[in-house]
């Protein structure tokens, strides 16, 4: 609650200094002078390409809101590590060495990727940790409040199983993987709803987030539990959903349980319609993105007030302390949902989601 309690602060004081126009503020002396023009240069260094969200969403927003910010003087250099810790610690001293000014950071490994940000730190470039928290002395972290993910996701599951759930049904954990930090904090807020209220008959930490690896998973759990004995299954997001669907199915299960994912991908929300999974965790990645772009261009511009009004939230990680930080509200993606949540946000039109094998699926919550 102090978490969503802050955030709802950050966004209030951010309209409200946008409204006194101080957000648009240079070297007047509503915020520090800045230490660099428009013509500036961020780095974008994404995790994988498995979630589609990444290339269709993050980077393109991004793009668009650093040139939105910088009259189109500004300039944003991506590079995706396709899920190689080695290959992202290439790519960060490559933009080091390009001496870019800012850099965005979503990590694929979050320890490992510590000394680059003390070699970027070094050479005076600000890192900014997008989406999962990387270590080391980074300037400012953007993401969702991924307890509250895991929380939202455990408790729909118990909604989910009905009002007569209880502590003899089973269900099975699909974890993220255990080198996101995201996905501790996810399976932490999940086990907050469900822990004491539903037996935890397997848990698996998934490596490397892979749909294939959840599914090589489920069907272990499968066959110590037996296929008529899982009430439900926590899948920590959607492409791991679609993992744990086909080894259900592949078991013979024709009556599946609820399901839950996260990301609100096209094929997770195309499952939610069909009830094949149950829901999924919507993510403005339109906020998250802009937000990020926003306080990479204001920490190097030097536009001190601005950044400390969009970043009033404080996390720790494992080598920093009280790293300034924004994070971004979730919501539950179910049947009911779908209108108010990817529809309303412009992320499909019903004609991505109702193609012609979800048509009839479609018309039956009256999404046309």
């Amino acid at each position: 609650m102090r978490r969503i309690a802050i955030s709802v602060a950050a966004s209030t004081m951010t309209l409200s200094l946008a409204g006194c126009g101080v957000l648009n503020a240079t070297g007047d002396g509503a915020s520090a002078s800045p230490t660099k023009g428009n013509d500036i240069t961020v780095g974008l260094l994404l995790p994988e390409k498995a979630n589609t969200r990444y290339e269709k969403f993050d980077y393109p927003i991004i793009k668009d809101k650093v040139a939105e910010l910088t009259k189109k003087q500004g300039k944003v250099e991506y590079a995706n590590a396709d899920a190689s810790a080695a290959r992202q610690a290439e790519q960060l001293q490559n933009m080091i060495d390009e001496k870019v000014d800012v850099i965005l950071l979503d990590a694929v490994d979050a320890h490992l990727v510590a000394p680059g940000v003390e070699k970027a730190k070094s050479a005076g470039i600000p890192v900014i940790a997008y989406d999962r928290l990387a270590e080391g002395p980074i300037d400012g972290y953007v993401s969702f409040d991924n307890e509250l993910v895991g929380e939202v996701q455990g408790r729909t599951l118990l909604e989910a199983m009905g009002p007569g759930v209880g502590t003899s049904d089973k269900i099975v954990m699909m974890n993220g993987s255990p080198t996101d930090p995201n996905a501790k904090q996810f399976k932490e807020g999940a086990l907050s709803e469900l822990n004491g209220k539903v037996d935890i008959a397997q848990s698996y930490d998934t490596t490397g987030w892979k749909p294939e690896n959840a599914e090589a998973n489920m069907a272990k759990a499968i066959a110590l539990i037996g296929k008529g004995n899982i009430a439900g299954v926590y899948a920590a997001n959607d492409g791991m959903a679609g993992g744990v669907i086909k080894a259900l199915k592949a078991a013979g299960v024709t009556s599946l349980p609820p399901i839950t994912g996260q990301d609100a991908e096209l094929d997770g929300v195309q499952r939610v319609v069909s009830g094949e999974q149950y829901m999924s965790v919507y993510k403005s990645y339109p906020d998250e993105a802009a937000a990020a772009a926003q306080i990479a261009v204001t920490k190097i511009q030097g536009k001190d007030i601005q950044f400390d009004a969009l970043t009033q939230d404080r996390v720790d990680s494992p080598t920093t302390k009280q790293v300034p930080s924004r994070l971004v509200q979730v919501s539950a993606l179910t049947r009911k949902t779908i209108k108010d949540t990817v529809i309303a946000d412009h992320i499909y039109g019903v004609d991505d989601i109702c193609t012609t094998r979800y048509k009839a699926s479609c018309a039956a919550i009256g999404l046309k």
